[in-house]
């Protein structure tokens, strides 16, 4: 019983980041994002709550964190 319930908290989360990636609301929204400074077709930056400031890219039709974009492979050196 724990187990499905592991499972499906980690499908759920899986499908909440997924989703997350898709356009620029959802990641700033997902980020945590408390105040938009700076918004262009290819980047935004905002506050978080902590007051740091944080800087999200468009890459391949998708958001992410600037500095964290995926490698295209399972080994990234």
């Amino acid at each position: 019983m724990i187990g499905i319930l592991l499972i499906m908290a980690l499908v759920n989360r899986v499908t909440e980041v997924q989703k997350a990636h898709e356009t620029f609301d959802d990641y700033y929204t997902f980020r945590g994002c408390t105040q938009l400074l700076q918004k262009e077709a290819d980047f935004g930056i905002c506050k978080v709550n902590t007051g740091q400031t944080i800087k999200m890219v468009k890459y391949q039709n998708k958001w992410y964190l600037d500095g964290d974009l995926p490698c295209g492979s399972i080994f990234c050196f």
